[in-house]
């Protein structure tokens, strides 16, 4: 059997590392499929444009 490679030994590690991380958000009572890792996270300025597009402005009142 030959020794694997430094790419195959990073490849394992990040597989582990994501089944890892899925299984913590489960326990904490998430809702994730396995192929939830294959999803690319938003970028911050898209997550900002949901969330501000959902505020109401404050209006001051005196």
């Amino acid at each position: 059997m030959s020794e694997p490679t430094f790419e195959q030994k990073q490849d394992h590690y990040h597989k582990i590392r994501l089944s890892n991380y899925l299984a913590s958000l489960r326990l904490e009572g998430f809702d994730t499929q396995p192929d939830d890792v294959d999803h690319p996270l938003p970028t911050r300025e898209a997550v900002l444009a949901k969330y501000q597009s959902r505020v109401t402005p404050l209006t001051e009142s005196d």
